[in-house]
């Protein structure tokens, strides 16, 4: 099963070198029968790969506030890794058909390296948006329409892809 883990770049760095991401039970995102019925509409023959990048973006949006409680100096830059990952995940009770938790699941085992197929980072371009969404986050959560604006900008900004073999030097050029 593929699933989505949002993190950041410092997370990531702290957690790579165990080769245990996260422990059990542990929250990503991935294609869940909420985001089918969501996209029920949707071309057939693009729709799986429709579905993920949803999922992705939904983690890419957790990532943002991941950023958020990161300590001041941390590269702002949105992180997903993509992993396949054995067994099936549980959908969250809070499932709905809004953002972030259309594709949210609960794994009940670790979320482990050996499992990661590509990670996906902002570029150095997306850095004054993410900046910009970070200081709006608390308007945007509390109903500003301007700040949700704000915050919203940031999905306009591809995430680059990354092969899982190039996550070495990834972390060691400190993005």
């Amino acid at each position: 099963m593929r699933v989505y883990w949002p993190t950041t770049l410092s997370a990531l760095a702290a957690a790579a070198p165990s080769g245990v991401l996260r422990g059990a039970p542990v929250t990503v995102h991935a294609v869940t029968p909420a985001l089918r019925e969501f996209y029920a509409d949707a071309d057939p023959r693009e729709l799986e790969d429709e579905l993920e990048y949803v999922a992705m973006g939904d983690a890419a949006e957790e990532s943002l506030r991941l950023l958020a409680t990161e300590p001041a100096g941390s590269p702002v830059r949105r992180v997903v890794l993509a992993l396949d990952v054995p067994g099936t995940a549980l959908p969250r009770p809070d499932a709905s058909w809004s953002a972030p938790e259309r594709s949210r699941v609960v794994l009940g085992h670790d979320l482990l390296l050996q499992h990661l197929v590509s990670v996906h980072v902002d570029d150095a371009e997306a850095e004054q948006d993410v900046r910009a969404a970070l200081g709006a986050l608390a308007a945007a959560d509390a109903g500003d329409d301007d700040a949700r604006f704000t915050v919203e900008s940031v999905q306009g900004h591809e995430l680059l892809w990354y092969d899982a073999t190039e996550l070495p030097l990834l972390l060691a050029a400190g993005t």
